[in-house]
């Protein structure tokens, strides 16, 4: 998803949307998206070896056209809301947008690091970014953007 797409879809998503699933808001949604995307470059996860399950999972996610499965907790969540962090959603679409930028940055000065994902192990750049792209879409399109 390229930065002026997210902007607009961004845009388009409001205090009043409703979610076609799930009991998110749209603040958490763009809360929880901020959250996945800091995983990536700056909130180290415990280093874990994956099992057997977790790499297929891996690999219908991120190398098949399997779309984010409906209904998946995050890991370590017990599937109740999270507690808001931002004080709106505005300022909350601000993190987020500023977050991928840091995110672009971090393995733009370092393209070969793996860093860990809580369930799918550790992931490349490019893993990253496949993950994203279907996680961006699944939220968004939780919300109809």
């Amino acid at each position: 998803m390229t930065g002026i797409d997210l902007q607009q879809k961004l845009g388009l998503l409001t205090e009043a949307s409703e979610a076609k699933f799930g009991k998110m808001t749209p603040q958490h949604m763009v809360e929880h998206l901020t959250l996945t995307v800091k995983i990536a470059y700056k909130i180290k996860w415990p280093e874990f070896e994956a099992n057997e399950n977790q790499l297929a999972q891996k690999e219908m996610l991120l190398n098949t056209n399997m779309d984010f499965p409906i209904g998946l907790k995050a890991p370590g969540s017990d599937g109740e809301l999270m507690q808001l962090k931002y004080s709106g959603l505005e300022e909350a679409k601000e993190h987020l947008l500023r977050s991928i930028q840091e995110y672009h940055d971090f393995f733009n000065t370092q393209p070969e690091v793996l860093t860990v994902h809580p369930r799918l192990c550790w992931l490349t750049y490019s893993e990253w970014e496949r993950f994203h792209e279907k996680h961006f879409k699944h939220h968004l399109g939780q919300f109809g953007v």
